[in-house]
C-alpha cells in the first residue's frame, strides 16, 4: 500500500511540474509572435514538449480524464494569472469567477480521485471491458 501511495506522489509531482512547463508554454506562445522570435519559439517548442512527456509519465498512474484536466485546468489558471503579470492583460470579475471555478473543479477532481486506502482489492484490469483489436492484414492463403 506503501508503494502504491508513492507511485500516486511521484505521479502528482510530475503532473504539477508538467502544468508548469504548459503555463510557460502559453505564455512564451504569446512572446513569440507568431514563431517570429527566436527565444521565446524555442521555449515554446520545449515547454510544449516538456509538458507533454511529463503529462504523459503522470498518466501512467493517474487517470487521464482527472490528470489531463488538472493540468489544463492548472494551465489555464496560470496562463490567466501571469498574462496579467506580464502583459498587462486585464482581469475582470467574470475571469476572477471563472479562475474560481476552474480551481474549484481541479481540488475536486483531486479529492474524488481514487485512493489505495479507498481500494477496495479487487484487480482493476479483471473490472475494465476487454479491448478487442481487429486484424486490419488478412491472413494469407495458399493458392490452390
Amino acid at each position: 500500500m506503501g508503494e502504491q501511495r508513492t507511485e500516486s506522489a511521484k505521479a502528482w509531482t510530475l503532473l504539477l511540474i508538467a502544468a508548469v512547463f504548459e503555463v510557460v508554454f502559453a505564455l512564451s506562445s504569446a512572446a513569440n509572435e507568431g514563431f517570429t522570435r527566436l527565444v521565446p519559439s524555442l521555449i515554446t517548442v520545449v515547454a510544449g514538449g516538456g509538458g507533454v512527456y511529463l503529462l504523459s509519465l503522470a498518466l501512467r498512474t493517474l487517470d487521464v480524464g482527472i490528470g489531463y484536466t488538472v493540468w489544463t485546468g492548472i494551465g489555464s489558471v496560470g496562463a490567466v494569472v501571469f498574462g496579467a503579470l506580464l502583459f498587462g492583460e486585464d482581469i475582470t470579475v467574470g475571469k476572477v469567477v471563472c479562475l474560481v471555478a476552474i480551481i474549484g473543479g481541479v481540488l475536486g477532481l483531486h479529492m474524488t480521485e481514487s485512493t489505495p486506502e479507498a481500494d477496495d482489492g479487487t484487480d482493476d484490469e479483471a473490472d475494465r471491458p476487454e479491448t478487442v483489436v481487429p486484424d486490419v492484414v488478412p491472413e494469407r492463403t495458399a493458392k490452390q
